[in-house]
């Protein structure tokens, strides 16, 4: 195929793995990633490193409403809705609610096992091209429960999952400490996902992607992007204070800003900030082998290579708030009553935006308005994980080549409101 040239708007793991994808393809395409901060330390740069294959149950199920109220009255506890957002987050809300049948659960189940059963196949080989493979360890996570009726709450979501070929093994409290002798006692039981994994340090990771890109020809332009046109056979991206970058293609994989372009070329998304806490303690002063999942409190605890991170959270209140950092700390002092003997001074602390859809899957595919467009953005929690996969899937549709799985699921078109078009009638066009 003739030598493209293709704009990227966005440096994090999902434009980068994007620009890796189209560099390695040998077609001698111009690649051009434009970030307002390329090295800025987003959601791409400071998670917590997991490798979440085993999630595809979808944030929303039949009955999470009532354990989100009960969330919610704590004011540090696992959900959070910032009231000057509550609002605007309406629609989004009813949206969640309708994704969370029984049906729609285990269609998104199925849409989001098609992506994370070809992770290892994409992320590995790119792993070990920017010289990254040898800080993959894969040792499984334990999801832990603190009570039985926790457990049974999540039977079905373990059902699920063993449904798409996850691996779930039941262990007893015993088994867990056997695996990590640092759990203590609050600790009754736990379930072992062997296919789960994790990276060292995500923030190293990145440093090797931008270092094997520009390695390769790939330009990184610091710069924020207001508007994508099309003008004739070329699309211009308007960056502000700058020239306007022409593209034969163009990437939006700008996170949780990507809703604002999308908007911009006409097309409706549903798309929150669903904002996210950690604290990494350099000295922990315990020893952990793989990922620990607090399923009941909702968040996690990894080992990498620059401290023990322990994090989750989930925090509705757009873009511009202010970062409410009580709630690393309170994610800390939950984390040392399953580990006590975690020690806790010295940590960093860091928030940031998790780009969040309704029915928890990404958005994938073009542009009903503007072919020439591409989206890859809305990962949630699982960028990092499905990175290198949703690269491959931009980079096949930029090739013209048929990718490997139906993409409708990840369509943008799924969140088109109903339309009026007048030809002599007034009609109403459900998408």
């Amino acid at each position: 195929m003739p030598e493209l040239r293709v704009a990227i708007v966005g440096a994090g793991v999902i434009g980068l793995a994007t620009a890796y994808q189209l560099a390695r393809s040998g077609t001698g395409h111009q690649v051009t990633v434009i970030d307002r901060d390329p090295e800025a330390d987003g959601a791409s740069t400071v998670n917590a490193g997991g490798i979440a294959v085993t999630e595809v149950f979808p944030a929303g199920s039949p009955g999470v409403w009532w354990r989100a109220f009960g969330w919610m009255r704590d004011p540090l506890g696992p959900l959070s809705i910032r009231a000057p957002h509550a609002l605007k987050l309406l629609p989004w809300l009813i949206r969640f609610a309708s994704a969370s049948r029984a049906r729609e659960v285990e269609r998104i189940s199925r849409a989001m096992a098609a992506l994370n059963t070809r992770v290892y196949d994409d992320l590995v080989p790119m792993l070990e091209q920017v010289g990254y493979g040898h800080r993959l360890h894969r040792k499984g996570a334990l999801s832990l429960y603190e009570s039985e009726a926790g457990y049974q709450r999540d039977v079905p979501e373990w059902a699920c999952k063993r449904s798409h070929g996850i691996i779930a093994e039941d262990l007893t409290a015993e088994d867990s400490r056997r695996m990590e002798p640092a759990l203590g006692p609050r600790v009754h039981r736990a379930v072992f996902t062997p296919q789960w994994s994790h990276i060292e340090d995500p923030k190293e990771l990145m440093a090797s992607l931008r270092a094997w890109l520009m390695g390769h020809g790939v330009t990184i332009r610091r710069g924020e992007v207001r508007t994508i046109q099309n003008r004739g056979a070329k699309l211009y991206l308007q960056v502000v204070g700058d020239d306007a970058v022409s593209a034969d293609r163009a990437v939006v994989a700008a996170g949780a800003w990507s809703g604002i372009l999308a908007r911009r070329l006409g097309d409706r998304v549903l798309l929150e900030s669903e904002r996210g806490y950690n604290t990494t303690l350099p000295e922990s002063g315990i020893e952990i082998r793989r990922e620990l999942i607090f399923a009941e409190r909702k968040f996690v605890a990894t080992p990498l290579s620059c401290g023990l991170r322990i994090g989750g959270a989930a925090e509705f209140g757009g873009l511009g708030a202010s970062a409410n950092f009580q709630r690393s700390q309170a994610l800390v002092e939950l984390a040392r009553q399953s580990l006590p003997g975690l020690r806790t001074e010295g940590g960093t602390v860091w928030a940031g935006h998790r780009p969040t859809t309704p029915d928890s899957l990404p958005v994938i595919g073009p542009s009903p308005h503007e072919p020439s467009v591409l989206y890859a953005f809305g990962h949630g929690h699982f960028g990092l994980t499905q990175a290198a996969t949703t690269g491959r899937l931009i980079a096949d549709l930029i090739h013209d080549r048929r990718p490997g799985i139906d993409l409708a699921p990840y369509s943008i078109d799924r969140f088109c409101a109903p339309k009026k078009i007048r030809d002599g009638a007034t009609h109403v066009l459900l998408h």
